[in-house]
């Protein structure tokens, strides 16, 4: 092998490193950024918790969203439309999902809070949007979320006077690979 034809063979393999780095970022890419946002609380991202740290004065009203993606054919809705809680109160709330097709069909649910500074005070115990959630034809579900409000957003300068958080939710369709009748 010459000279030039060895610089071209190893010029070729770098280009083709940096296409396969290119490929395996872009599907890195989702599970980084959404990990990122749980984090930080980056973009009204909520936070998972373990427990409530206790109920302290002051209230703080929750507004709840639910939007479906067009390709989902389900309805998906709030069962209570809004609540006040104290910060640092366990509270329990319900979404309601109903599969309209004659078949099984499954979805997952993504999240945010607005306004985006409340996001790292938001914490959810548990929540239909942490798995995948499967409907049979026809079927109509009731699902919790266990959440609490950080009593540290009364301190923080950018939140204390918030008085509404809205916790959003969209349901996006899950491909299974499954044929279903």
């Amino acid at each position: 092998m010459t000279a030039v034809a060895a610089k071209n063979a190893k010029t070729g393999l770098r280009l083709a490193l940096v296409a396969v780095a290119m490929v395996a970022l872009a599907f890195a890419s989702v599970p980084l950024y959404r990990a990122f946002c749980q984090a930080t609380g980056f973009g009204g991202t909520t936070q998972r918790a373990e427990r409530a740290p206790g109920a302290v004065a002051g209230e703080i009203g929750v507004r709840f969203d639910a939007n479906i993606d067009s390709k989902l054919p389900w309805r998906f809705e709030p069962v209570q439309e809004t609540v006040r809680v104290h910060p640092g109160e366990r509270t329990t709330i319900y979404y309601r999902a109903t599969n309209l097709t004659a078949r099984k069909t499954t979805g997952q649910a993504i999240f945010n809070v607005t306004p985006e500074e409340t996001g790292p005070y938001f914490n959810k115990i548990a929540c239909f949007c942490f798995t995948e959630q499967t409907l049979k034809p026809g079927e109509s579900v009731i699902m919790p979320v266990v959440f609490f409000v950080d009593p540290k957003i009364l301190k923080d300068e950018d939140t204390k006077t918030i008085d509404e958080i809205t916790l959003s939710y969209t349901f996006y369709p899950v491909e299974s690979g499954e044929t279903t009748g």
